[in-house]
């Protein structure tokens, strides 16, 4: 699901890959809102809050959004540093950034309860998940090849909008391709709003602990590949006629 890279990398890694993370991302963004009234996952609202800070001359506000923004540029950065660093056909490269998302989401469910609504503490904790949500859309981007994109939908209504359009023109062959992204750009979008609508519930009935369930997901999803990996091994070894999808 992550390890896959370049031509190894089939239709059905990016779908599995955009249901879990897509989940994830969405209930972080309904999650972080309700928590520190913050858009979490993408940085297009920042931009227009920035904006309209700087016009009211509120200097504090505006640098706080400024460090947002830069939070999420720093963790897609760092991301890919270290995707880069490693190497991109090394089968764990993925390992890190992930780890480093799981860390941000445990601090948020196991000190989000001092959260004291002031100016500092917001900047703190959603900065935190932004930087966090940086560091995962990066990862799958590289990963997939930019076909999947999971912590915001402006991108993947956009491009589904062209692909409806043109699977009304294109001849059968071209056809049988738009339907796969229409296909997965429409599991991308259902799994982050059913991400977003669990995490709004469960943040009501469980407040910050609510945060412990996107990291079980990426701690699942890291697990998937480690598994498969030893199973196929075992196999290989012990029955070679034996094939391991």
């Amino acid at each position: 699901m992550l390890r896959h890279l370049g031509t190894k990398r089939t239709y059905a890694h990016n779908v599995k890959l955009a249901s879990l993370l897509c989940i994830t991302a969405g209930f972080v963004n309904a999650a972080g809102f309700l928590a520190f009234s913050v858009l979490t996952t993408n940085v297009t609202g920042h931009a227009a809050l920035f904006a309209e800070r700087i016009a009211m001359q509120d200097w504090k506000t505006a640098r706080v959004v400024a460090l947002w923004m830069f939070l999420f540029l720093a963790g897609a950065f760092i991301s890919s540093f270290i995707v880069s660093f490693i190497g991109r056909n090394q089968r764990f490269s993925y390992v890190m950034p992930v780890l480093i998302e799981m860390v941000i989401l445990l601090g948020t469910a196991l000190c989000g309860y001092q959260y004291d609504h002031s100016l500092i503490a917001k900047e703190i904790f959603a900065g935190g998940l932004l930087f966090a949500m940086g560091l995962q859309n990066s990862l799958v981007s590289i990963i997939s090849g930019s076909a999947v994109r999971t912590t915001h939908l402006t991108g993947t209504f956009t491009d589904l909008g062209i692909e409806m359009a043109q699977i009304l023109q294109k001849n059968t062959e071209e056809r049988a391709l738009l339907k796969a992204k229409i296909k997965l750009r429409s599991v991308i979008i259902v799994c982050f709003m059913c991400g977003a609508l669990v995490g709004a519930y469960l943040f009501r009935y469980f407040g910050f602990h609510a945060f412990f369930i996107p990291m079980a997901i990426l701690a699942f999803t890291l697990l998937y590949d480690v598994y498969r990996i030893r199973v196929k091994r075992y196999y290989r070894l012990h029955h070679p006629f034996i094939k391991v999808p």
